[in-house]
């Protein structure tokens, strides 16, 4: 199959927005215009234009792996300039709490330990753990849900990424003791960050904080993601995409 181009030539390249389940970006996909789906790798690909902007979304499925290879999917086949995974996450840290908004900062895969060969998180060859994200986007996406999601606390700084959804009061308080600046745990950011990082692309990671990774976590969780989280992410997103230049959306992807 050969690369898709999703706009005409001499139009600025695609942002990406990924989420992990369908209830988390439905709000967004009726808002997509001149929208086409491509079909791809077990992926629908929504190609238009978001609020003026040249935009691709898709589900990438749950886990790492399924985010990186959606990251690669929409660098090389359909030239997206930066991507935004935007969906829920349990809350670590005490002063997070249900309802609030999180941006990351910077990810962690707090399953990688390939210890005593490399330090523990740190991902074997690369001298690194911690991926960071641009400083400006961070900002403006915190602005933007301050501004769109009213009453919400909102958040930045360090979100974990693992292989496992964290219900276990015992493993919810074991990623508190190693990784007491963690504000929330998902099972998709660092590895699209990561995988950003390779191939030389902007990102950014904003979660709705659905449970405390708990014992409730399956419960709190089913009801957030179906109720609340692709609304979170609609006007979130929306206002984002329409602060343009003013938030470094545009800036802060050359």
């Amino acid at each position: 199959m050969a690369p898709v181009s999703p706009t005409p030539h001499g139009i600025s390249a695609p942002l990406a927005i990924v989420s992990a389940l369908h209830d988390e970006l439905r709000a967004l996909l009726p808002l997509v215009e001149a929208a086409r789906v491509v079909e791809h790798a077990g992926r629908r690909f929504h190609l238009g234009t978001l609020h003026g902007r040249p935009a691709v979304l898709v589900l990438s499925g749950i886990g790492k792996v399924a985010a990186a290879l959606t990251a690669a999917l929409l660098v090389e086949r359909f030239g997206v300039a930066e991507l935004l995974f935007t969906g829920v996450a349990g809350g670590l840290h005490p002063d997070v709490a249900v309802g609030d908004v999180v941006v990351a900062t910077e990810l962690l895969q707090h399953d990688m330990d390939a210890s005593p060969l490399f330090p523990r998180y740190e991902i074997p060859l690369t001298g690194r753990a911690r991926f960071a994200v641009d400083a400006g986007r961070c900002a403006a996406l915190a602005d933007a849900a301050r501004h769109a999601v009213p009453g919400a606390r909102v958040h930045c700084g360090l979100v974990i990424s693992g292989d496992v959804f964290v219900h276990r009061p015992a493993h919810g308080a074991a990623l508190r003791d190693a990784l007491p600046d963690a504000l929330a745990v998902e099972m998709e950011g660092a590895a699209l960050a990561q995988a950003c990082c390779d191939m030389g692309v902007p990102y950014a990671v904003l979660r709705a904080i659905s449970d405390r990774a708990d014992a409730a976590a399956p419960t709190d969780f089913t009801r957030f993601v179906a109720e609340v989280a692709s609304v979170y992410t609609r006007d979130i997103v929306g206002r984002w995409l329409n602060a343009g230049d003013a938030t470094g959306v545009e800036g802060a992807a050359r």
